[in-house]
């Protein structure tokens, strides 16, 4: 099966430090790759096969700090 891909909005980053650190906490995830942070689009990307992932993602990004929701 192939991967899709997906994209959260991320409100709350306003530096490189914030943006690592949502690069961090989806890194943490198994089960995505693929994983790039827009901080000026205030974007994360990845792929992954489980639909759930992308909830866990949104949970576990939201508990580090930031905001976020899928596009």
């Amino acid at each position: 099966m192939a991967d899709k891909k997906i994209s959260l909005n991320i409100e709350g980053m306003s530096c490189s430090h914030c943006s690592g650190m949502v690069q961090k906490t989806l890194e943490g995830i198994d089960g995505i790759c693929n994983i790039s942070v827009d901080l000026d689009g205030n974007k994360a990307y990845f792929e992954t096969t489980d639909d759930n992932l992308v909830e866990k993602a949104v949970k576990e990004v939201t508990e580090a700090g930031y905001k976020a929701s899928k596009e």
